[in-house]
């Protein structure tokens, strides 16, 4: 974040000092007041980007082995533009390298979900789905397993099948 700003500002600067290079040019033929409206523009042009390069900067610095199953998109009235062209400002990665499996429960798995969200520190949660049934449930400090691998204390919610993390958790063999 402390980044994204000094980049903001130093935009903001650049502007402001190429209006004036150009004012210096042309022999002082615009209006004083203009570079600091061309330095403004330029940092609400800077913010506006950084927003929507969030989510694609972010899944470029992923691992192979992570995948995004949703996506959550921002529209806002303070951005009316975000009305046209929405954002993703959160979303949810499962990472296939973490997917435990139990030979008595096939159809079971735990897998690590990760939330990321654009002014959100990262978040790991530890899931189980039940990929015949469509149910997941969160996995906590008083979920047990059962010497069969099936999973007590868990409360198991029904997530549907057309769920992109369960599709996205079940789909690796």
């Amino acid at each position: 974040m402390f980044l994204e700003l000094i980049g903001t500002v130093f935009a903001g600067i650049a502007a402001a000092g190429l209006f004036m290079l150009l004012n210096r040019v042309i022999c002082g033929r615009l209006p004083r007041w203009a570079a600091p409206v061309a330095a403004g523009f330029a940092m609400i042009a800077m913010t506006i980007s950084m927003e929507y390069s969030w989510y694609s900067r972010t899944i470029a610095s992923l691992p192979e082995d992570v995948e995004v199953a949703e996506t959550v998109e921002k529209k806002s009235l303070y951005q009316p533009w975000t009305y046209v062209v929405p954002y993703v400002n959160r979303f949810v990665a499962v990472d296939a390298t973490s997917i435990k499996r139990h030979p008595d429960r096939p159809d079971q798995r735990i897998v690590d979900l990760y939330f990321f969200g654009r002014w959100s520190p990262l978040r790991k949660m530890p899931v189980a789905f039940d990929c015949a049934a469509s149910r997941s449930a969160v996995l906590s400090s008083d979920t047990q397993f059962g010497s069969s691998g099936d999973i007590v204390n868990a409360d198991w919610r029904d997530v549907g099948k057309d769920a992109e993390v369960l599709n996205a958790a079940c789909k690796v063999s």
